[in-house]
């Protein structure tokens, strides 16, 4: 997620974008770890929770799926995914906000929301535009909310490490890769920053993160 005018595709490449659920699907088995990810939020009735990068917006409709009286709302700067995304919540029945945005520029007033939730979004940041992602989603959290992250995550296998050492290159997760996504996380103002699962799949290793706004307003 970039500017809304240069953003790197999910699949990386506009053409590959039908491709991007059936990959997940088969690759990461998405729907168990974006399950854990929504269990892990504990969205409780009536919570306001933004999709960062909804993409398809598998993660934004299962989290309504499961908690049907939450407020969801999904933000990505594709347009062609969240047409996608439109589509499926309609044929599910799912009533979700779509906005298209950039996660370092987040359309919304400080404090909206009670959670915010991301899934394999932020390896497609540049450093600096990941620290401003992290800075805008403080500041949409309301105190004591919660942000909960899956991404890349440092490899603990020999076999994660060379998927690791191939996807250097192609991706811009070298901070994930190197552990330092936690440490950046907090420096954005964040508290009780911690790494909550780790999972081996065929497109690298993951890991859950779970981070928490200061319930103070400062």
């Amino acid at each position: 997620m970039r500017r809304t005018a240069d953003f790197l595709p999910a699949l990386r490449f506009r053409w590959l974008t039908p491709l991007y659920d059936p990959v997940l699907r088969m690759a990461i088995q998405e729907g168990t770890f974006k399950r854990r990810l929504v269990e892990q939020a504990k969205l409780g009735a009536g919570a306001c929770v933004l999709d960062l990068g909804c993409g398809t917006g598998t993660l934004t409709i299962l989290a309504k799926q499961m908690h049907p009286e939450a407020e969801k709302t999904g933000i990505d700067p594709d347009p062609a995914v969240l047409v996608r995304a439109r589509e499926k919540a309609e044929r599910g029945g799912a009533q979700i906000t779509w906005d298209r945005g950039v996660a370092t520029r987040l359309p919304y007033p400080d404090g909206a929301f009670d959670r915010v939730v991301s899934s394999l979004v932020t390896h497609h940041l540049t450093r600096p535009d990941r620290r401003a992602a992290f800075r805008e989603v403080r500041r949409v959290l309301r105190p004591g909310g919660e942000f909960h992250l899956l991404d890349f995550g440092p490899p603990r296998t020999v076999p994660m490490r060379i998927l690791a050492a191939v996807l250097r290159p192609l991706e811009r997760a070298a901070d994930h890769f190197d552990g330092l996504l936690p440490g950046q996380i907090e420096a954005a103002g964040f508290i009780s920053v911690a790494e909550t699962g780790r999972f081996d799949t065929a497109l690298g290793p993951l890991a859950m993160l779970r981070a928490v706004r200061p319930a103070s307003a400062g």
